[in-house]
């Protein structure tokens, strides 16, 4: 299939080589040339502007940091849409605002063209291995047509119902994992400072009731290490993490829990810590803890 492809950073640039290396002949396009280096070595050709993306291909993706970012590369001059004709493919695989993907799926749809929003979850890792988790919001027939192509970089694609849909599912997943990283830092500093060791205190949660994800692969590869290397920025969770409070604002619902979380992520951004790993937000605790959550190289 032909595919173009905008926006190929920590994220972007894994899917896409995925997509190359399942057959898939890419078009691409990034602020910067240099971070599609590896694509067109492969075998990618480069195109100028994201409009450029479109002509010839079956559907384009999108892989950016901020629903302002979605919106002008889809809608703005020399974007996706000034280049997509009647019945053209769009998905969006960024996390972004459920509003705002369903505007421009609205705007998109008086030309004809098509919009499915796809975001995804796993992090670099994921990107890299294929395995990520896509949830797809969408016209259904869309959607399994393009299926086989997103199997070329996850491995856990569902389909999640209309437009807007997907987002919803990813804000909800980030804002639950963001807040599990909080809780779980400030539980792993208690039983530290009490007495039990980082590494058996560990294994203990992630074989009881309280084990998680983020504690098995994320905290070993990360915290545990002192690496704060992204990974998934803390600016990007930050962002995921507001945009779930201010979806749960436009529904009128509460959320206490999500809305200290928030204030977590808005503490760390002011520390400087943005560009880090997102568990650089576990730095609060520890300072405030005097623990520090590190375990030795094996």
């Amino acid at each position: 299939m032909k595919v173009g492809f905008v926006g190929l950073g920590n994220m972007g640039n894994p899917m896409a080589t995925n997509l190359v290396k399942a057959g898939h002949q890419l078009t691409v396009h990034d602020l910067r040339r240099e971070a599609a280096t590896n694509l067109l070595e492969m075998g990618a050709e480069w195109a100028d502007t994201p409009r450029d993306c479109v002509p010839g291909s079956e559907v384009v993706f999108t892989s950016l940091p901020a629903p302002r970012d979605v919106e002008a590369v889809v809608l703005g001059e020399n974007g996706i849409l000034e280049g997509a004709a009647a019945g053209d493919v769009y998905m969006d695989l960024s996390t972004n605002s459920p509003t705002m993907i369903r505007r421009i799926h609205d705007v998109c749809a008086e030309q004809g063209v098509n919009v499915l929003d796809s975001p995804v979850s796993g992090g670099v890792y994921g990107a890299a291995a294929a395995t990520l988790a896509v949830m797809v919001g969408g016209d259904e027939a869309i959607f399994n047509r393009m299926k086989p192509t997103l199997d070329a970089i996850g491995s856990h694609v569902v389909y999640c119902g209309p437009i807007g849909n997907g987002m919803v599912c990813k804000i909800c997943n980030n804002t639950l994992g963001m807040g599990i990283g909080v809780l779980m830092t400030e539980v792993l500093t208690l039983g530290v400072k009490a007495g039990v060791d980082l590494a058996v205190l560990a294994d203990v949660i992630a074989n009881s009731s309280g084990g998680n994800r983020r504690l098995v692969e994320k905290f070993p590869r990360y915290l545990f290490k002192g690496n704060f290397e992204p990974g998934f920025a803390t600016a990007l969770a930050a962002k995921d993490v507001r945009l779930g409070t201010d979806l749960a604002r436009e529904y009128g619902m509460p959320m206490e829990l999500a809305n200290l979380v928030d204030q977590k992520h808005v503490e760390a951004l002011h520390r400087g810590w943005g560009p880090e790993d997102s568990d650089a937000v576990s730095k609060l605790q520890e300072e405030k803890a005097g623990i520090q959550l590190r375990l030795p190289e094996a």
